[in-house]
């Protein structure tokens, strides 16, 4: 039973990425580096992060570097925010009286900050931050707060933050919502992978609060889950792309399960809505697949996919929820070229030998 939980603070608490990503470009462009995108940031960034800048500006002294990048983070810190779900979750380790403490290379002044901002560190019994290392902080803090590995979670976003776990003997958890992509996350090999501290929390109350994967412990009840989604087309022939980390960071649909007592067409319209903010008409279904354990999901699931095109009934104005991070419009031939999850390069296909479509790669893409 887990009675105590370690957290990591950027990612897993607060979403202080394009604060960080910013900043570190400042240090790139002053050490006369080539900025980086975001993707390619996500995928060289890596703690201890004197590893990151010996790997591209081994020319400048540390000392230096943190200098710049402090200096820049500053000034865009304004615009960290609590992630979706950390304070409910925090909430439920209070009512269920886990401990509940952090341990996070955050600096300890942009701490102080945000946690003024956030408000979280009244759940915290006691921060650990400015580690660098957190390998060699791990065994401390068990034995400094006498607690049990065996009743120990440690929740982060990071390679090292599952390593960590794992040299202390603790139990660990992945969540997507951070900075390394879900293939860095699954080489790290932790106990569970989630997409949010929401989903954690519905798993630790279903299991009595022991750690355990969704549906191995009911194998036998375990049914498909049918869902429904769409390729929506604007007044120009573009359809809407959303990115999301729990398919890989790939480009797909967007859409979600069906409730109990909803129609299929119903169901739509409401996880449409729910996240895009479209009003859609002109409902066609085009295909429907199986989609059985797909790798490019981040964990183990079995879906009927219900796959439909449809239009914008007004004015196409994007406002996602927390699912997705990005969208983009593209035309159905330009979608193709991108980097897109299996299920929508089959719908994509359909759609295109059912049009005849041929468009080009025109483009519009927002990153939220």
């Amino acid at each position: 039973m887990i009675r105590n939980i370690i957290f990591d603070w950027s990612g897993t608490l607060v979403d202080d990425l394009p604060a960080v990503w910013k900043a570190t470009n400042f240090v790139l462009i002053q050490a006369s580096r080539a900025e980086m995108s975001l993707e390619e940031f996500r995928r060289e960034f890596c703690l201890p992060f004197t590893l990151f800048y010996d790997r591209h500006t081994p020319h400048v002294p540390l000392p230096q570097l943190e200098a710049w990048f402090h200096s820049e983070f500053r000034q865009a810190q304004d615009s960290v925010r609590a992630l979706p779900h950390a304070r409910e979750f925090l909430e439920f380790c209070r009512a269920r009286k886990l401990r509940a403490f952090l341990l996070s290379t955050v600096h300890r002044e942009h701490f102080a900050v945000q946690a003024a901002i956030t408000g979280f560190d009244q759940y915290l019994e006691k921060p650990y931050v400015n580690v660098w290392d957190k390998q060699k902080k791990i065994h401390e803090i068990l034995a400094e707060n006498d607690l049990k590995p065996e009743e120990t979670l440690f929740i982060g976003d990071m390679q090292h933050d599952i390593e960590t776990a794992r040299h202390g003997g603790v139990h660990s958890c992945a969540v997507l919502t951070g900075y390394n992509t879900l293939d860095q996350l699954r080489a790290a090999d932790p106990e569970i992978i989630v997409e949010h501290l929401g989903e954690l929390r519905r798993i630790l109350e279903a299991n009595g609060l022991r750690l355990e994967a969704p549906g191995k412990s009911d194998e036998e009840h375990r049914q498909p889950v049918v869902t429904v989604g769409a390729l929506i087309f604007d007044s120009a022939g573009l359809v809407l792309l959303v990115r999301t980390h729990k398919w890989s960071n790939l480009w797909g649909i967007p859409g979600g399960k069906i409730k109990w007592g909803e129609t299929c067409l119903e169901a739509l319209r409401r996880e449409l809505r729910e996240e895009t903010n479209l009003e859609v008409d002109e409902i066609e279904l085009v295909l429907v697949q199986d989609c059985i354990d797909s790798k490019e999901f981040y964990r183990e699931a079995h879906f009927v996919l219900l796959n439909y095109t449809c239009r914008c009934a007004s004015a196409p104005i994007v406002r996602l929820n927390d699912e997705a991070r990005e969208y983009c419009w593209v035309g159905v031939a330009g979608g193709l070229e991108m980097e897109i999850n299996e299920p929508t390069r089959r719908l994509l296909l359909a759609v295109a030998e059912r049009t005849g479509a041929a468009g080009g790669p025109a483009h519009r893409q927002h990153q939220i």
